[in-house]
């Protein structure tokens, strides 16, 4: 009798609280319809209802989650690309150019339209079909250029050095950016991949890449997914089937609602079980590239190499909207073979600022690998082996937000018609000085970090009434600080600044194949990764549980 009333008052919280829910969304959607009603009939200008809604309805969004998203009916080839990683174009990246107030070519895919009609990195767009695009932003710029496969434009560029503009007639062509940009041997026995998205086919590239390492003597292989975004958990859980046997779960998601709960399993046979793989991940690697470094560290199959990652367990799925739109929006966690969810960021309670809370790992849980080691949830991904990048002078940053790194590119790629190979190309000592001289007359400046906090540290010594005591110190400290200028902090710094002015280089030569390499050089994590494949003891103690007494 007491189970049956606990039933009865169960059910009828419930069914109030859902009658409560109800009525606060038709209490404020009825309060929406009437603002923009009164909105239409009394403010003082005429209003577009797309933008006014549309803007309303992104809003909304932004309180949910950053992935959720509201893509109308224009949209939708921006969303079958995210989907697919096609598009129809000319098969460029392209870049705004303060100084031109312009769009400017970043660097053409290699084999596309673009490339092979001889458009080059560093070209200025001046018009696409006769219509000036002077102060317009990459985004609309980027819409101009693509369009049906088949159809023809043309295309007017500026380039540097050259007093007469040119005109290239273009068709456009279905562009499927490669996932796999670049694999090779690295070492003898030791294949290399480098994976940018999952989106679809991705899996097959890794597939066709790792039997092409395999026929050409690797026996052991680093997967690279650092600044990878993910994509599509399907295409997750054929790559980490390439490295288990068939009938492993690799995820499980877990929603609302009982259609969005899925367990999803290796279905295939393996291509290799036993090689050695180390996995490099960063901050960067999210989603998709997660449950595949996550799943492998899990079943003790790989070990995981870098920084943190970034931390996403969400799933998204595309749900269709009246006239042509979609809504991308999260429907589930996935939670990986150990039982963790890796999730960071807690959306639904915000800081007091607005920002978003990461959980701290003191409320983080343990969870086991196959093999009994310690992993914990909540945070990302943490690698077995973490190699931290090393710390940049701010003035780096400045630079690399500037053109000067693109310009000087440009300029060296029009006075040298070839240069060494990927991976072997260094700049001179005349050359990074030529570089150094090119900043300084472009007049680049930064903002010094540390005027800024000695400027703090002053006013609170001024209002602690300590200013007499330590004034001759603070002026000591700032003829140090602003004793260097760009040209010394340059010079002390090469060995920093000069990957960054390297790669862009490369990439005119190379594309972005090349490019994948030459930032394999000096690569601390790339070299610890090399150094565990070669010492067989120390790779197996890495994904050892603990010992058992």
């Amino acid at each position: 009798m007491l189970l049956a009333v606990l039933l009865t008052v169960r059910m009828f919280c419930l069914a109030q609280a859902e009658t409560g829910t109800n009525a606060a969304i038709s209490r404020n959607l009825e309060i929406f319809n009437d603002i923009y009603k009164q909105l239409e009939i009394y403010y003082v200008d005429s209003l577009s209802a797309d933008t006014v809604i549309g803007w309303g309805i992104r809003s909304m969004l932004r309180q949910v989650d950053p992935f959720t998203d509201y893509y109308p009916n224009e949209n939708d080839e921006e969303l079958r690309q995210m989907a697919t990683g096609k598009y129809a174009g000319m098969g460029s990246i392209i870049r705004f150019s303060r100084k031109e107030d312009r769009a400017v070519i970043s660097e053409p895919y290699e084999g596309t339209p673009s490339q092979r009609a001889g458009v080059r990195a560093g070209d200025v767009i001046m018009a696409v079909d006769g219509k000036d695009v002077k102060g317009m932003g990459t985004p609309k710029v980027s819409e101009m250029l693509r369009g049906e496969a088949g159809t023809t434009f043309e295309l007017q560029v500026k380039r540097p050095g050259e007093k007469e503009l040119r005109a290239f007639k273009i068709t456009r062509e279905t562009i499927q950016l490669p996932q796999v940009p670049y694999y090779g041997i690295v070492r003898a026995g030791v294949g290399y991949i480098f994976l940018t998205g999952f989106t679809d086919g991705a899996s097959r590239e890794v597939r066709q890449a790792l039997l092409d390492l395999k026929s050409q003597g690797a026996t052991s292989l680093v997967l690279d997914l650092r600044d990878n975004p993910g994509g599509a958990l399907n295409e997750a859980v054929d790559i980490t089937n390439l490295f288990v046997p068939k009938g492993r779960r690799v995820v499980e998601t877990k929603g609302k609602l009982a259609s969005t709960n899925r367990e999803y399993n290796t279905a295939m046979e393996p291509v290799d079980t036993v090689m050695p793989v180390v996995v490099l991940v960063d901050g960067g690697s999210a989603s998709s590239s997660e449950i595949v470094c996550g799943s492998l560290q899990d079943m003790d199959r790989a070990v995981i190499m870098g920084a943190r990652t970034y931390g996403k367990g969400f799933v998204q799925m595309i749900r269709e909207l009246p006239y042509g739109g979609n809504l991308k929006l999260t429907t589930s966690r996935y939670y990986i073979p150990s039982g963790r969810c890796i999730q960071a960021y807690d959306y639904r309670h915000l800081n007091e600022d607005g920002s978003v809370g990461t959980v701290p790992d003191s409320l983080t849980h343990v969870f086991h690998t196959a093999g009994g080691r310690e992993v914990r949830d909540g945070g990302g991904i943490k690698p077995d082996v973490e190699v931290q990048p090393d710390s940049l002078p701010s003035f780096i940053y400045d630079l690399v937000e500037s053109d000067a790194f693109f310009d000087f590119a440009t300029r060296y790629a029009a006075a040298h018609p070839e240069i060494a190979p990927a991976g072997e190309f260094r700049l001179t000592d005349e050359e990074y000085g030529q570089f150094v001289q090119f900043v300084k007359d472009e007049g680049f400046s930064y903002n010094r970090r540390s005027d800024e906090v000695l400027k703090l540290l002053k006013s609170v010594a001024r209002r602690e009434g300590k200013w007499e005591d330590v004034e001759p110190e603070f002026a000591a400290l700032e003829a140090k600080f602003r004793s260097d200028d760009t040209e010394s902090d340059l010079l002390r710094f090469r060995k920093k600044v000069e990957p960054y002015i390297n790669d862009e280089i490369v990439h005119r030569y190379y594309y972005q194949r090349g490019g994948v390499l030459q930032q394999l050089v000096d690569d601390p994590c790339m070299e610890r990764a090399l150094e565990i494949l070669a010492d067989p003891a120390k790779y197996r103690a890495l994904l050892s549980g603990p010992q058992k007494p």
